[in-house]
């Protein structure tokens, strides 16, 4: 069996959570399957899709025209498009369907989670949706001896700062705004945040927020995995206030690197994320700060281990596993 991964302006993606799948899925196939992946789509058997451009119908259509099997992945849906950049809700309706005509092009969709298949379903997809993770490199995801001090060293925190990391791209979405009101709210403590957009593709608000000189906040803008996984060592928390995903890579980063998780309680954890278990949940601003406060004190239990586990469950390993059982169902 020979696939073809096909990705569209890789140049634009690389810093999203779907060029960090792509290379999941690469990695995933390479390390732990004995599938060939090719780089010349007329040797494949099966074309694995993972942009919604032009480009991705056209190879869809090549494929079809071929004789290859489509899988086409849904990394994105109608709704964590909206609250993205300026325009985005003006025009979600039509992206929404846009994207459906993509994902039926496929033979199977893949979607990481099952709070996103639903969407799809709900929204009229009819060909066979599979939900599997995005999955974590638990072999780079660990904790390195210099790690905590490279980071602290590098951004001029002390061993006795409390520091509160999040990542992501500076879109609504993400809750980049309550972030910045925190920082606000609890001057104490140190907040810092990783990824970034075109600063002039997000609205004004956010502009200003990026830009504020609180002293206890910092953007520190997209950096290599390797210092991003210093981050997670180093930092007390991390703390993600998005609104909607289908997955959230960074979670899957965060759990991996046993740092304490608190996310807001949205439908896309619902099954695999629980509060008081693996992660804490919080559902308004509140809440966040109460629960931000007490476990930088150290007054609540400890759950990165049950946290590491969920990781585990959704290992490279695993990833491999799935996507081999996937195209074989392609072929089928």
């Amino acid at each position: 069996m020979k696939i073809y991964i096909y990705s569209e302006y890789q140049k634009w993606i690389e810093h999203s959570g779907v060029g960090r799948a792509i290379y999941h899925q690469k990695n995933a196939i390479s390390k732990t399957t004995g599938i060939e992946l090719t780089e010349h789509k007329e040797d494949a058997d099966v074309i694995h899709i993972n942009t919604i451009f032009p480009g991705s119908i056209r190879m869809a259509l090549w494929a079809k025209q071929h004789g290859k099997k489509v899988v086409f992945h849904a990394h994105s849906t109608r709704e964590d498009f909206r609250n993205s950049f300026i325009g985005s809700n003006t025009i979600a309706g039509l992206f929404g369907r846009w994207i459906h005509f993509c994902y039926q092009l496929g033979d199977i969709v893949i979607t990481p989670s099952e709070y996103a298949r639903k969407l799809l379903l709900s929204q009229g997809m009819t060909r066979p949706v599979c939900v599997m993770s995005n999955g974590i490199d638990l072999e780079y995801y660990q904790r390195k001896a210099n790690d905590r001090n490279s980071f602290r060293e590098k951004y001029g925190y002390s061993d006795t700062d409390n520091v509160i990391m999040s990542a992501g791209l500076w879109i609504r979405r993400k809750g980049i705004l309550d972030f910045i009101e925190m920082a606000k709210q609890l001057p104490e403590y140190q907040f810092i945040w990783f990824g970034d957009s075109n600063i002039w593709s997000v609205p004004k608000e956010i502009r200003e927020g990026v830009r504020s000189n609180l002293p206890n906040l910092r953007f520190a803008g997209y950096v290599p995995k390797k210092e991003l996984r210093q981050a997670y060592a180093g930092s007390d928390l991390f703390w993600f206030p998005t609104y909607e995903e289908t997955e959230g890579i960074v979670v899957l980063e965060a759990l991996a690197m046993r740092i304490p998780v608190l996310i807001r309680d949205i439908p896309v954890y619902q099954g695999w994320l629980k509060n008081g278990e693996n992660v804490y949940t919080f559902q308004n601003q509140e809440q966040a700060a109460h629960r931000i406060m007490e476990i930088c004190n150290g007054t609540t239990p400890d759950l990165t281990e049950h946290g590491y586990q969920v990781a585990v469950e959704r290992s490279m390993n695993q990833t491999g596993q799935n996507l081999q059982k996937i195209y074989q169902l392609a072929l089928l």
